[in-house]
């Protein structure tokens, strides 16, 4: 496993479980207004394996669950192999994902490695990659489905970058049918960002109070909103 970094506790990441946070090195996507753009190649500050096994078996009967999230986890050739491992520490675990390698995460979910997800829907089919570099829209969905299908608690997740209008929002949420949860994050400008973007980053986004204007129609479209 490459990781850049662990966040040692959490109680916001992972919904209902006291965590912490594996930050895993390397990503297939390039948004713009990502706020771990450190994380993006897979060179870079590393935390060895094994003090991060170290500080887990110390933290057993005082952390629930681990949150492996990146980067993109999906990228990490060992990643079935360390979540056993912290399987047999007796953690729950959830997997942040931007949902591009869908195969990868309905193999973990089959095996029963993950008791949680969380997929990025980034943006609308013909804006993806202007936002991420990358068309991968039909990707996203396509692990969302499967975990629909599945038994696993999962969650979409979306970022309310700048440019992203309340029409689009709408236009977004009635794409898919009904989530179990789906979470809107608001934008926050990243401390490192990558400066050919700026432009983009200093336009217009939506706040909470923009978003309580048009709740009653955005959870007419996912009534399991949270935002």
């Amino acid at each position: 496993m490459i990781i850049g970094g662990l966040q040692k506790t959490s109680t916001i990441d992972f919904p209902g479980v006291l965590s912490c946070v594996i930050f895993t090195r390397g990503c297939n996507l390039d948004c713009f207004y990502c706020h771990n753009r450190e994380l993006l190649s897979l060179k870079g500050e590393q935390v060895p394996e094994t003090e991060v096994m170290e500080f887990l078996q110390k933290r057993r009967g005082l952390l629930d669950g681990i949150v492996i999230s990146g980067g993109e986890p999906t990228l990490q050739k060992d990643l079935a192999e360390f979540i056993a491992k912290i399987k047999l520490l007796g953690f729950s675990v959830k997997l942040d994902t931007n949902g591009q390698n869908t195969t990868a995460v309905a193999e973990l979910c089959a095996s029963r490695m993950l008791d949680y997800v969380a997929v990025d829907l980034k943006a609308l089919p013909e804006e993806y990659s202007g936002i991420c570099g990358v068309a991968g829209y039909a990707s996203a969905v396509n692990t969302i489905m499967q975990l629909k299908e599945s038994r696993v608690s999962f969650e979409v997740r979306t970022t309310l970058y700048p440019g992203f209008s309340t029409e689009m929002l709408e236009n977004l949420l009635a794409g898919l049918p009904t989530m179990p949860r789906w979470r809107l994050n608001y934008f926050k400008m990243p401390e490192v960002f990558n400066e050919s973007k700026k432009t983009m980053l200093e336009e217009a986004c939506l706040d909470n109070g923009s978003v309580r204007q048009i709740l009653p129609r955005l959870l007419n479209l996912q009534a399991n909103l949270i935002c």
